[in-house]
């Protein structure tokens, strides 16, 4: 057993010995020229110092200390076997420190080795212009449809950088390398503390590269985002100065970087947003320009044309810093008008196409998305999209006497959060605004955030028998002047159920609701269902229930799919699958719900918000509301100004958003009806044409195992989460018959 063991051993630690006994002999060969420079430098300084002292002080003789290197002797039949002799005076060399000796040698001769092979297959700055690894990304609909090709055509028109006028050479070192003719291609300290002080104090993107870094990143390099490119880049920068002048780099700077779309170079890039020669730009036309190369999409003038604003302003600021242009100049260029030519590009979908965009960019970088090759299956329906296109241009000709000017729909599968349809404005391609996506946009909500209040009030014990107070009531809090809310009839209703309360969208009975269960309590719940911009509490009171907080549409779609998928909440997706350039999946929708809302409160709000008879009192029974042979849980929402209007309703198939109203926001008609016109026939139309052409028949959700029955008001049956039915009054004498009064 004994030598078992031993035999083990030393199979295992023999490879081991054998590789220490190798280091051990790299340590003592690489000792040996130490040894010999470190005696030949010991005659040289005595022999130095000897004469030095001879003449200064007539001292013929110096005796210099000795440094005792160990004695190293070979045995001849192998190397394995190292003999070594230690000097007493010096007992550091052991066979520790030839190891360690060993090691360290083999390590800098592998390194050296590696960055030979490394600089040998960098491309040469000769090929600047010449060569490039840009590869399209492929944007699809989900039956593969090709909706865009991004950066195909990267169309280039060589300028000569004494034709352009100063002020766009000054735009571009103002907001990109200020110390350009300072440097010499890399500005290590300098631009890495630039861009962390962006990033941290102004929260905006701002690159640490300097223009000739951007050069050689963009003319030689692939577009991955690694330290080994990095490097790359600093020692191409670095040789790409010792090669050209410093105007030469700027002139292929401007002839050479994107600038958004297929607008390579300063020159595409100012017929591509203004219709004209770089040569004939303003100044503010050139800060425009200037802005762009850090992040094309973000800044782009036709998808955020605030964002394009604020940057131009950006980079003005700096211009007026560095002493290019003085106040005076600087103020009345950012005064300037932010004029455009339409784009030319031929689009499907563009407004979710630019969604996409943005969603790959935040998650793989700018770079990846325009470079790098992606083939991206998106989870829209051209089939579906089209048609929303046509409903929304329809009907918003027919409500043009409304001063209804824009609209959006946004389709979405509840089950998936798959994106099916996207439609940000009436027509993307109209200036100076179409391009704007109100689907991702701030706008309030009205009563359609309603039905998440009333859901966390189920939550709190409510149930949809609660006998609710509509009448004049005024709220006080300390520090706020009197709050007293008002229906949208102007009217008010005595006792109502829940049930008649929410589908008839009272407006007291919600504030009285949301005052009992509590604003902060409202915020937490509406924000775990994606409700994502309330994050200023103290920014809100008891008009949050009836839409006094901004919302998003992609987050409506988020929270109202929660109801949808009875209580699961499901993220939206733009994306089926996404493809790198080798075909290699690197991504695929796979759904995971969380739990948010008890599946009977969320059954029951459905029930509430189909059921036409009970918001017959406001809608009457043939409202737009209603798609006949088919069950729709349907909310409106109408601010009190008519600047926003919405309808949003859904099966467990489809949910489906629509909003009308001005982008600038302006009051619609005070004519304008909830429910009657606006956003409800468009919806009605939309979902008409999802129900009759994917659908199968009409189906509803079960009734979940929590959720009782028991007769109530008006001779119906109404339903409760167990338990909650015994405390429920559905008695004659509950309910006083809502007869309107006339408000006083």
């Amino acid at each position: 057993m004994k030598s078992r063991l031993q035999s083990l051993s030393r199979l295992l630690f023999k490879p081991l010995y054998y590789l220490a006994s190798f280091f051990i002999f790299i340590g003592e060969v690489t000792l040996w020229p130490v040894k010999v420079f470190l005696r030949f430098l010991k005659i040289v300084l005595k022999f130095f110092l000897e004469k030095f002292l001879w003449l200064i002080a007539g001292i013929r003789s110096i005796k210099i200390p000795q440094v005792r290197l160990p004695r190293v002797a070979f045995k001849r039949k192998s190397y394995t076997s190292i003999k070594i002799k230690k000097e007493t005076r010096f007992n550091f060399w052991n066979r520790t420190g030839y190891f360690l000796m060993g090691v360290l040698t083999t390590g800098v001769i592998i390194i050296c080795y590696q960055s030979y092979l490394f600089v040998k297959d960098l491309p040469s700055p000769k090929n600047i212009g010449k060569v490039n690894y840009q590869l399209s990304t492929h944007i699809y609909d989900r039956n593969g449809v090709l909706l865009y090709e991004i950066y195909r055509d990267e169309n280039r028109t060589p300028v000569s950088l004494k034709d352009l006028p100063n002020y766009i050479a000054q735009s571009t070192i103002a907001i990109e390398d200020k110390d350009f003719y300072k440097h010499n291609g890399v500005d290590l300290v300098g631009g890495i503390l630039r861009a962390i002080k962006e990033i941290v104090l102004n929260s905006s993107i701002q690159g640490g590269s300097t223009i000739t870094q951007q050069l050689v990143k963009t003319s030689l390099l692939t577009p991955e985002r690694t330290i080994t490119r990095k490097i790359k880049e600093i020692i191409l920068a670095l040789w790409a100065e010792r090669l050209y002048s410093k105007d030469q780099i700027l002139e292929m700077y401007f002839n050479q970087v994107p600038y958004g779309g297929s607008a390579y170079g300063v020159e595409e890039a100012a017929k591509t947003y203004f219709g004209k020669s770089a040569k004939d730009l303003n100044l503010p036309e050139a800060a425009l320009l200037a802005g762009l190369p850090q992040a094309p999409s973000e800044y782009s003038p036709y998808t955020n044309p605030d964002a394009a604003l604020r940057r131009r302003n950006e980079v003005l600021e700096a211009m007026a810093k560095q002493g290019y242009i003085d106040e005076t100049t600087r103020k009345r260029a950012e005064s300037a008008a932010l004029d455009v030519v339409p784009p030319k590009t031929s689009i499907i979908a563009p407004h979710f196409v630019f969604y996409v965009k943005s969603q790959l960019e935040s998650y793989y970088g700018i770079e990846k998305v325009e470079q790098g090759g992606l083939n991206v299956t998106t989870t829209l329906d051209v089939n579906i999209q089209k048609e929303a296109e046509k409903i929304l241009s329809e009907e918003l000709a027919k409500v043009k006497y409304l001063n209804v000017t824009n609209g959006a729909i946004l389709v979405t599968r509840p089950s998936t959060g798959e994106i099916l349809a996207m439609v940000g404005s009436a027509n993307y391609f109209q200036q100076p605004d179409g391009a704007f996506n109100v689907t991702t946009a701030l706008r309030q909500p009205g009563s359609s955030i309603k039905p998440l209040m009333y859901s966390l009030a189920l939550q709190k014990g409510f149930t949809a028998a609660t006998i609710l107070d509509d009448s004049p009531t005024i709220f006080k809090t300390p520090g706020s002047p009197p709050y007293q809310p008002v229906n949208y009839d102007g009217k008010f209703h005595g006792r109502v159920p829940l049930r008649y309360a929410l589908a008839n969208s009272f407006n007291i009975p919600a504030v009285k609701t949301l005052n009992s269960v509590g604003v902060d309590n409202f915020i937490n719940f509406a924000q775990k269902l994606g409700i994502s911009t309330w994050t200023d509490p103290s920014r809100y009171g008891l008009s949050l229930t009836l839409g006094g907080g901004d919302v998003t549409m992609v987050d409506m779609a988020e929270a109202y799919g929660t109801l949808a998928n009875m209580g699961d909440k499901l993220p939206l997706s733009y994306y089926l699958k996404i493809q790198d350039s080798d075909g290699q999946t690197i991504r695929e929708l796979n759904p995971f719900k969380i739990r948010e809302m008890d599946p009977g409160i969320a059954y029951i709000i459905s029930d509430i918000l189909s059921d036409n008879q009970a918001r017959t009192w406001e809608f009457g029974p043939n409202s737009a509301l209603e798609i006949p042979g088919y069950k729709v849980a349907v909310k409106t929402g109408t601010t009190d100004d008519k600047r926003d209007n919405w309808t949003i309703g859904y099966t467990p198939d489809f949910l489906v958003l629509v909003w009308v109203g001005n982008n600038n926001n302006s009051p619609m008609n005070p004519y304008l009806a909830s429910g009657i016109t606006g956003a409800a026939p468009i919806w009605n139309r939309m979902m008409s044409y999802l129900l009759q052409n994917y659908v199968n028949g009409s189906h509803w959700y079960e009734q979940p195992s929590d959720v009782v029955s028991k007769p109530c008001f008006f001779g119906r049956v109404e339903y409760f989460i167990s338990g909650t039915e015994k405390n429920a009054d559905c008695g004659a004498n509950a309910l006083v018959t809502p007869t309107p009064t006339p408000k006083p």
